[in-house]
């Protein structure tokens, strides 16, 4: 969906053989890192966790905490950090407040920066409400929607040339302003706000942003990925 972006910052290493050394922690007599060269390879740690913690749905998902992994968000609109924030367990953000952040909502007015650079406007084309009924999202009606947006920026942009302070004049932006954020993870929360935000009836943006975070994830933990696309994903079903 346009220019929305997820880029990873950090993550740790051999996740599937951390979540492995916790687990077998749990019913090992010894100090699991005298073992660690006895250790399985992070794939067949992988499908020691599948079989073990995951398949039959056990629920035994503690050992899933330890691994964490750091996103950088980007360009999506200040609802749908609203969105994922209520689902915050075991997961941390740092955001843009606009309090810090407003020059780009001036450069807009000067023409350095488009509308749609700063604000989120959702695609032409049909849509329903959560009551199911149908409506469209015309050309024109968007236009006019880039229109109000423009107007905004310059009375964000009258007010603090007289003075106003930024998180004063915000309040006069539209609401969708795009926002960058940085969000941490561990295996277990971030399977928690996939079940949550990837469900069909989830908002567009929230599961543009799951689609987004999988492809790191996929690629971080494959098997547990593996599980999870075969067993949870988009199924609605209560977060673990």
């Amino acid at each position: 969906m346009d220019r929305f972006t997820v880029a990873v910052i950090s993550q740790t290493p051999n996740p599937q053989q951390v979540i492995y050394a916790a687990m077998h922690q749990d019913y090992a007599e010894g100090f699991v890192c005298d073992e660690r060269d006895r250790w399985p390879s992070e794939e067949k740690a992988g499908e020691i966790i599948v079989k073990q913690l995951l398949a039959g749905n056990r629920g035994h998902y503690g050992p899933l905490e330890h691994p964490q992994i750091v996103l950088n968000c980007g360009w999506f609109p200040h609802s749908t950090m609203q969105q994922i924030r209520t689902h915050r367990v075991g997961i941390s953000f740092d955001v843009q407040s606009m309090r810090y952040t407003g020059q780009r909502i001036v450069d807009v007015v000067e023409g350095k920066q488009e509308v749609e650079d700063v604000f989120y406007l959702r695609p032409i084309g049909a849509y329903s409400d959560r009551q199911g009924k149908r409506y469209e999202y015309t050309p024109e009606q968007r236009q006019q929607d880039l229109d109000w947006c423009l107007a905004a920026c310059k009375r964000y942009q009258e007010r603090i040339n007289q003075g106003f302070s930024e998180e004063h004049a915000r309040g006069l932006i539209p609401f969708d302003v795009r926002q960058h954020w940085v969000l941490s993870a561990n295996v277990r929360s971030l399977l928690h706000l996939l079940d949550l935000r990837w469900k069909a009836d989830a908002q567009l943006e929230a599961q543009k942003l799951c689609e987004l975070i999988w492809v790191p994830f996929r690629d971080w933990t494959p098997a547990i990925a593996d599980w999870y696309e075969s067993n949870r994903l988009k199924k609605a079903r209560l977060a673990p």
